[in-house]
């Protein structure tokens, strides 16, 4: 998906279970037709999906969920509960201008917490508290797949992984802490998704170098 202007693509998973689609994040504000055509692109309807799963709440990633929530017929959402508070109105996103407009602020169904464990058709997807880029960030870890949902905590870049983005990451020590919980990962892993950057052929060799350049910058 891209925005409007074409200056950034994002990647959000949608993820088969045997209730239907799982939908990983929704993009920014006004791009539900996007993400319908995406999950159309691969068979699915975006009216079958019957949960939305925010990695965090920043408005690439949660923007969308009023207008996605709306067309897929009312789905569960889930979030960590160190987001919750922003996503559903009672405080303001943080790296948004507090002078500005937000996005619509959506209840959250469900709080989850690192270790819940969703069911899915490529098996189990298990959440990683991977806090430092926002609070209450989540990544995704199927292991039986040997796939990384890596959201904000990671970037892809060409086909190579490389660290969060700086410039919007409040606390890049936690983040840092963040890509070392990521590294103790199963040796399973083969693949990292990022939501900037999309999929790499990269696994637990590449996370750890991440890990180690950023560790010599911000752990000191």
């Amino acid at each position: 998906m891209e925005r409007e202007n074409g200056t950034a693509s994002f990647h959000p998973v949608a993820v088969e279970t045997p209730r239907g689609p799982l939908l990983v994040d929704t993009g920014l504000p006004g791009q539900a037709d996007q993400v319908a055509d995406a999950l159309a692109a691969h068979g699915l309807d975006l009216a079958d999906v019957w949960a939305v799963v925010l990695t965090h709440h920043d408005g690439d990633h949660a923007g969308g969920l009023a207008a996605v929530r709306e067309r897929a017929a009312d789905p569960a959402v889930y979030a960590h509960e160190a987001a919750t508070p922003y996503v559903d109105g009672r405080e303001f996103p943080i790296k948004s201008d507090p002078d500005g407009e937000r996005y619509d602020p959506v209840p959250v169904d469900v709080e989850i917490q690192d270790g819940v464990t969703f069911r899915t058709d490529a098996g189990p997807m298990r959440a990683v508290f991977t806090p430092g880029h926002a609070p209450g960030h989540l990544a995704f870890h199927l292991p039986e797949s040997g796939v990384l949902l890596a959201a904000d905590a990671l970037r892809g870049d060409d086909g190579d992984l490389i660290s969060p983005a700086e410039h919007f990451t409040p606390d890049m020590a936690e983040a840092t802490r963040s890509v070392g919980r990521l590294a103790e990962l199963g040796r399973d892993l083969e693949t990292t998704h990022c939501y900037h950057g999309g999929t790499v052929d990269a696994g637990i060799p590449e996370i750890e170098a991440v890990h180690e350049s950023l560790a010599a910058e911000h752990l000191g």
